[in-house]
């Protein structure tokens, strides 16, 4: 797009692709590197194009040929972390493999170091209202791992938004704590939800705690969960001792 026709600066954007992107779509991944490509050679000032500023390093990132995630979940699940620091060291190394024309996932932790010294702020974009962010690991690995990292980087966290592109046409941007605070409120602590998981007896109390350990682990990786959302949830199922438990340990671990 034409500087006079885009009327505001450009944006340097950064991916950082998951292994089942990388392995389905090469093709995508060489047009976005190609369109970086394409923006570092145009004669525009830094002011309007930060990209030329920032270095023409790598703008796709993901996890080493034939490795998935984000490699935070060990540490969560094995507890094997201290401070959110940890949680930024895992993402840059187990996420610093570089892709694109002549890069078939080299490893780059300092080009990956210096794109995330530079972000202004983290997007994660959800394509479906199927599930939310508290039903899956993926969040907090991909979203909280780059906001930890992000953060041990610069000394200070960035904003994180979580986008709603559900529908192509009518995209609903949300920061992470208004998703965070909506998910809870809408889902997790809707009766009917609660009512319906507790039909299924034990399936049912695997999902509260599934949900509630994505919640401590987004507290622990992002900051987004409030105490209060832990109370609430936990007041929320009080009839149910065991249930009770698992919330009362993630609230007071978080």
């Amino acid at each position: 797009i034409p500087a006079s026709a885009l009327g505001r600066p450009r944006v340097d954007v950064t991916l950082r692709i998951s292994g089942f992107f990388r392995d389905g779509f090469p093709g995508l991944i060489d047009l976005v590197d190609s369109a970086a490509r394409a923006v570092f050679a145009l004669d525009e000032t830094t002011n309007f194009n930060p990209a030329k500023g920032n270095g023409s390093g790598a703008r796709v990132y993901g996890s080493k040929p034939g490795a998935y995630g984000a490699g935070l979940q060990a540490l969560i699940d094995e507890r094997i972390w201290d401070t959110q620091a940890d949680f930024g060291a895992a993402y840059l190394e187990w996420g610093s493999y570089a892709y694109g024309k002549g890069r078939t996932g080299n490893q780059d932790r300092k080009g990956f170091e210096t794109r995330l010294g530079q972000v202004e702020a983290i997007v994660q974009n959800q394509d479906n209202r199927e599930h939310d962010l508290l039903d899956s690991d993926d969040y907090y690995q991909f979203e909280g791992g780059a906001a930890a990292a992000v953060a041990s980087l610069q000394g200070h966290s960035r904003p994180i938004y979580h986008n709603d592109h559900s529908r192509p046409e009518r995209p609903v941007i949300r920061t992470l704590d208004d998703e965070m605070a909506r998910v809870i409120h809408s889902r997790v602590l809707n009766p009917k939800w609660i009512d319906g998981v507790k039909r299924h007896v034990s399936k049912g109390a695997f999902e509260i705690a599934a949900t509630v350990d994505y919640m401590f682990a987004l507290a622990a990786t992002t900051g987004a969960v409030e105490s209060h959302h832990f109370d609430a949830v936990e007041a929320a199922f009080l009839e149910d001792d065991d249930t009770k438990d698992v919330i009362s340990d993630a609230g007071a671990a978080a």
